[in-house]
């Protein structure tokens, strides 16, 4: 969701639904992830959990769709949601793939990358303007990144460049949705991509199918559900609350997702990892503030002085 569709409101009662939405909306996907990566050391296939979390999510959203109405899926670029759904597909299956076999804390580290790659490819694709302290910040982050991924040492796990991979892919992703929005609802967005997403997956399952288990059927359930409902959370923070101000609240993620390795796998990230997720998350959190900043009309800017 890009900023352009963000409105600045100011009432502290509706930046406070928008911080509740945000904080519970990261939570969820938090135990999304858990879950997305219990499944994985289950033996799933990758791919089959990103298909039945895609088309269990289609519940939500057809609940959505009823009470918006069809209305709100009006489009003029089908073929950008197309892509943009495949995208989403390969992303999620990159993000599974290497989160099976890497610390949840330090995977949710590495895919915050994303923001980085989004500023660094937004003057490539889009055409915008990205200046040398912008720069800075993306250089800073990646230095972070590769802190944590440690190439070349016997620390390195050859799975954390699936989750890089990811970051690039969400990355170019988020750059469609920025497009997207100019002419695109929400509903519209987020409709397509779980439809198109939830094909998608489905033509690759005769080769990789396995029936689940009956105690997994409520895992791959919550996942389908909670996804769904989390990205609607999310619509609700940027609705009520300023970019600026409920953006750093994604970052929650980094402790969820520690406590939850801790908790179900007695992961324990070193402090190497927890090094580089600071500068990733400063680097990401100073890009977020510079991103608003430029939006602003220049009369909503302070001057130098002030």
């Amino acid at each position: 969701m890009s900023c352009e569709n963000m409105t600045e409101h100011g009432k502290p009662e509706r930046i406070g639904v928008g911080l509740i939405a945000m904080i519970a909306a990261v939570t969820i996907f938090s135990c999304m992830d858990a879950i997305g990566k219990w499944l994985g050391m289950a033996g799933y296939h990758p791919l089959q959990i990103v298909f039945l979390r895609y088309t269990l999510a289609l519940v939500p959203v057809s609940i959505a769709v009823a009470i918006n109405g069809v209305a709100s899926l009006k489009t003029k670029r089908p073929i950008a949601h197309l892509a943009r759904g495949i995208l989403m597909v390969f992303t999620l299956t990159m993000f599974f793939t290497g989160l099976r076999d890497m610390p949840l804390a330090e995977a949710i580290s590495v895919a915050f990358t994303a923001p980085l790659f989004v500023t660094a490819l937004s003057g490539p694709v889009l055409g915008e303007r990205v200046g040398p302290s912008r720069w800075l910040a993306v250089i800073i982050g990646f230095i972070g990144m590769l802190i944590i991924v440690r190439p070349g040492s016997e620390a390195f796990q050859p799975h954390s460049l699936y989750v890089l991979i990811s970051a690039v892919t969400f990355a170019i992703g988020m750059l469609f949705t920025r497009q997207l929005t100019r002419t695109e609802s929400n509903m519209a967005i987020y409709t397509y991509t779980t439809v198109v997403a939830a094909f998608t997956a489905m033509l690759f399952q005769p080769f990789i199918w396995q029936t689940p288990q009956t105690e997994h059927l409520p895992l791959f359930m919550s996942m389908g559900l909670i996804g769904g409902f989390s990205s609607f959370l999310i619509i609700i923070a940027y609705r009520n609350a300023p970019a600026a101000v409920v953006a750093p609240f994604d970052y929650v993620a980094l402790l969820w997702g520690a406590l939850l390795g801790w908790y179900i796998w007695q992961e324990k990230p070193d402090a190497l990892v927890w090094v580089g997720a600071l500068i990733i998350v400063s680097s990401g959190l100073y890009i977020t503030w510079r991103e608003t900043r430029r939006r602003q009309p220049p009369a909503m800017q302070k001057s130098p002085a002030g």
